[in-house]
């Protein structure tokens, strides 16, 4: 590696090429085919060829077992927090087949659903393997809705719709609260731990003993149309939607993103990695793409917050992966903590083939410092990407797969899809989607999926997007926000919620940990602030607002030089207030994938709203 490669990114002039010249891995670039339609819709499309992709998740597994039997395929920590538990590749597909041949003697078939109440670890995803293996779906279901009493209703609603035959908890103990609703009366429970059960519990042992059952009958029944787990999405309202995913829709998708990365089959691929298995992320996404290229998926126990980030760090400092997942949150807490931790900054890039970040925009100094490590470390930089999908999608339809030297790009679409653009007058446009990684409908709910295709059966997704370069597509497409979140002032003019709300987080780094954009009917667009933690004292406050005199300041200061240069209403915040309670778990403000349910904040602060528009109230910030 020459010198010249050690040059600071911002002093390398062009940064893309300066990115594709130190990349480490082999890229296919962008090669975009767009065709422009009389009424003004665009579509795009990938000019790679999608290749043959596997009939279920087992084949894999097989594949595996065979071609690289001792390679571990599963690994978590141990209970006493020092050792590690690891599962090889033979031994996952013999434990898989075990628990399949229990579910099959048990009755379960295909028109049956298991139910997983707890979050990412080893016994879950066995069974959760086990039951895909002989084609019963299982519903993975974010924690909280257990754990948590006022978020029962909606364990229970799901419970309702889903109608499990067997429910599985990790710790029986930890979530007796749940196991004790009449609404699992009639439903075999299996417990990892049964200690502390409120009720009659089945080891998890138990399943993983096997039974006499034709497994190879069953597993033979199991195709590419064959339902294999049933996501229900947060959404907005207490009702969530149950997305229904095949075999299929996770194979494809995964041959879609080797197509569009080709350097992963070029070794066995490792994550150490969080994201929760109810997420299509975290559980279709990363867990698929482990056993897709016979890789090491990792367990981590740590989350992005002050209270787990100890863990993720002591996990990848022990166990760092050859590619990385993490929300820009996620990225920063590394990035601030390998500052002054060469431990964990050798052992995360030593190897790194791939930093991929989801969820927001990663802050573009968070990006230069993670460039910056990687180039200390290997001389090289990973391929750092971001991409674009949904749950209804598998998840994913636009991937960045060249090395563009810069955050906020969502990417081109990957081979197999078609992108349907609708642009305004701006030329922002809606996106909707049509692929065999796209859902067959939600569950049990045929006026939903009537209303979530359009006449030429793309899939409304309800996003949008822009053009980074409007007469070059393979430049790739940025994130816009959610077509369903504008809204109009009373002047009639259209706010872009979405679009203003990652502006906004972009200028208030630092300050906030996220924010509200408001003025639906109003005179002015106004910002409810969630301040960042350690921003505001708990004595500065006047009935749920913040009144830390530096913290508004701060704000206000940084929103004025925002405003500067900005002309028209809807895209200035002329007022702000600073909540004094975060984001509420429990009164549904934030959901399962730890996203805002603004509906929901604006409802259940409807007092804060008025006083965000009162101009005489002492917490407001007037910009």
């Amino acid at each position: 590696m020459t010198q010249e490669t050690r040059i600071p990114p911002q002093q390398a002039g062009d940064h893309a090429a300066w990115a594709r010249e130190n990349t480490a891995v082999e890229c296919r670039p962008h090669k975009v085919i767009r065709e422009n339609r009389e009424d003004g819709t665009i579509l795009l499309r990938s000019d790679y060829p999608l290749g043959e992709f596997a009939p279920n998740t087992g084949t894999w597994l097989h594949r595996w077992a065979e071609e690289a039997p001792g390679q571990v395929a599963v690994a978590e920590r141990a209970k006493d927090g020092e050792g590690w538990r690891e599962v090889t590749y033979r031994e996952l597909l013999q434990e898989v087949r075990a628990v399949g041949a229990s579910l099959v003697a048990r009755g379960l078939t295909q028109g049956d659903t298991i139910a997983i109440l707890s979050g990412n670890g080893l016994d879950h995803l066995i069974l959760s393997l086990g039951a895909q293996y002989v084609g019963v779906p299982v519903v993975p279901l974010a924690e909280q809705y257990s754990l948590i009493t006022e978020a029962h209703p909606r364990l229970i609603y799901v419970l309702g719709k889903a109608r499990p035959k067997l429910a599985f908890v990790d710790d029986a103990g930890r979530y007796a609260e749940a196991l004790a609703l009449p609404e699992l009366k009639d439903v075999e429970v299996v417990a990892a731990t049964t200690e502390g059960a409120p009720r009659a519990v089945t080891p998890f042992a138990d399943l993983l003993a096997g039974a006499d059952a034709d497994v190879d009958a069953a597993h033979a029944k199991v195709g590419p149309d064959t339902l294999a787990k049933i996501l229900f999405t947060s959404g907005s309202s207490s009702d969530p939607k149950g997305v229904m995913t095949t075999h299929r829709m996770m194979c494809v998708n995964q041959e879609q993103l080797a197509a569009s990365m080709p350097f992963l089959d070029k070794r066995h691929q490792a994550i150490t990695d969080w994201l929760p298995w109810n997420h299509v992320f975290g559980g279709s996404h990363n867990v698929n793409m482990m056993l897709r290229c016979g890789g090491t998926l990792v367990i981590d126990a740590g989350k992005p917050t002050g209270k787990g980030f100890a863990t993720t760090a002591k996990n990848q400092r022990e166990r760092a992966g050859t590619l990385a997942f993490n929300v820009p949150i996620g990225f920063s807490m590394l990035a601030d903590a390998m500052e002054s931790d060469e431990a964990l900054r050798q052992a995360y890039f030593k190897d790194l083939d791939l930093l991929f970040y989801a969820g927001a925009s990663l802050p573009q100094k968070v990006w230069d410092r993670l460039e910056r490590y990687a180039l200390e470390v290997r001389g090289a930089l990973p391929l750092m990407i971001s991409s674009w999908g949904l749950t209804e999608t598998a998840p994913s339809v636009l991937m960045v797969h060249e090395p563009i030297g810069r955050s906020g790009v969502i990417g081109v679409p990957v081979p197999g899809v078609e992108v349907k653009l609708i642009p305004d007058d701006d030329m922002r446009c809606e996106i909707r989607v049509k692929g065999p990684n796209i859902m067959p409908g939600y569950y049990e709910d045929e006026e939903r999926t009537k209303k979530a295709f359009d006449e030429e059966g793309y899939f409304i997704t309800g996003d949008a997007v822009r053009f980074v370069d409007i007469d070059d597509a393979d430049k790739g497409l940025t994130f816009d926000g959610r077509v369903s979140e504008d809204f109009k002032l009373d002047t009639g003019t259209w706010v872009q919620a979405g679009a203003l709300r990652l502006k906004v987080l972009t200028e208030l780094s630092g300050l906030v940990q996220d924010v509200v954009i408001c003025g639906h009917d109003r005179g002015e667009v106004g910002l409810f602030v969630f301040p960042a933690p350690g921003t505001a004292s708990d004595e500065n406050t006047s009935g749920g607002a913040v009144t830390e005199p530096h913290l508004m300041a701060s704000i206000e200061e940084r929103l004025r030089a925002m405003n500067a240069g900005t002309s028209g209403s809807a895209k200035r915040i002329t007022r702000a207030l600073i909540l004094a309670e975060p984001p509420s778990v429990e009164g549904q403000e934030v959901t399962d994938k730890g996203s805002l349910n603004v509906n929901k904040i604006l409802t259940r602060r409807a007092d804060l709203l008025e006083r965000l528009y009162d101009n005489d109230d002492p917490a407001l910030i007037r910009v």
